[in-house]
Formats: structure tokens, sequence, C-alpha cells
């Protein structure tokens, strides 16, 4: 099976992987010479791997509901896996204009909990994220806009890149079936 994706898809993949392997390996090593017995404790382990766990869960809900929306409303004809060249402005997209990177920007943090990795929670993962939302506000965001033009800069004021309100966050992050329902 041949995937057919744009380069700028493939290297923010490939970017994203470096930052969570790279992450994880400087923090782990980091964590065995200055936390020794933090990153030793068992109970720490599994606060954090609970945590961790939960964070994965939330962080793959909200991106596949983007995904799942982008699929069924932002694709018309033969287009490379991961692009759109329709402007998606319902269901989750009425909530947060970016909701799989809204969601992927925890996927840092799931990792380092899950990890246990004091470093990597405290000073890399933050930085992962803060980095991802730069991403999308420069490159996403620059790239929606000569996409889409003015129909893209009138949803953009509008929508939120974080959503305001409880049934938008039970969107974001609820099960599939209860997204379907509302």
């Amino acid at each position: 099976m041949k995937i057919s994706t744009t380069p700028s898809v493939v290297i923010r993949i490939l970017l994203w992987l470096v930052m969570l392997l790279g992450g994880a390996y400087i923090s782990i090593t980091n964590d065995l010479h200055r936390f020794p017995k933090l990153f030793g404790s068992i109970p720490f382990h599994l606060l954090t791997l609970l945590a961790g766990l939960l964070l994965l869960r939330l962080s793959f809900r909200a991106a596949a509901a983007g995904g799942r929306e982008l699929a069924r409303s932002g694709r018309e004809g033969d287009l490379p896996r991961l692009e759109t060249n329709r402007l998606v402005t319902g269901g989750i997209y009425a909530c947060t204009r970016h909701p799989m990177l809204f969601g992927l920007m925890a996927l840092p943090m799931a990792v380092a909990l899950l990890l246990g990795s004091p470093t990597f929670i405290l000073f890399v993962a933050p930085a992962e994220a803060l980095f991802i939302l730069i991403m999308i506000l420069t490159l996403e965001e620059r790239e929606a806009i000569a996409k889409f033009g003015d129909d893209y800069r009138r949803y953009r004021s509008r929508t939120p890149l974080i959503p305001r309100s409880r049934e938008c966050w039970r969107k974001l992050f609820g099960r599939a079936e209860e997204r379907e329902r509302r």
C-alpha cells in the first residue's frame, strides 16, 4: 500500500518524531544523573503512568475527532493523504480551528508522563507543546489563509484556537459515539 502525501506533511511528522524521541532520550539521560531517586521511584512511575495513559487517550480522541471531520467534509477529489481542499467549519471545527493539532499538542506531556521522566514533564514537554503552538499559529494558519483566503480569515475571526465552552471540550475529548449524537 502506497501512502501519498506532501513533503510538508512528511517533514512535520519527522520533526514530531525527532522531538518526541530526542526529548525522551535527553530527559531520561538527565534524570538518571540529576533525579535518580525520583526517576527510580515506583510510586512516582505508577502515578505518572496512570496520568500519562489518560492524557494519551484524550490526546488521541481530540486528534481523531478532527481527522474524522476533515476526512468526511474537507476532501473533494483525489488528494494526498492528510490534505484537504475544502474549508471545514462545522462539527468540532466550529469549536476550535485545529482540533487535531490541539490534541497532538498534549502528546509530548502524555509521553513524558508515561516515561515518568521529571525532566521531560517539567521542561521538555512544555517546550515541545509551545513549539507546536507556534507552528500552528505560523505555518498552519498561514497555509490555511493561502489555501482558503478571506473565507479562512472570517472563520478565524469567529472560531477560537482553544475551545471556550464545556460542550466544545466534550466534543473534543468525548468518545466518538458521543460526538456523533451531538
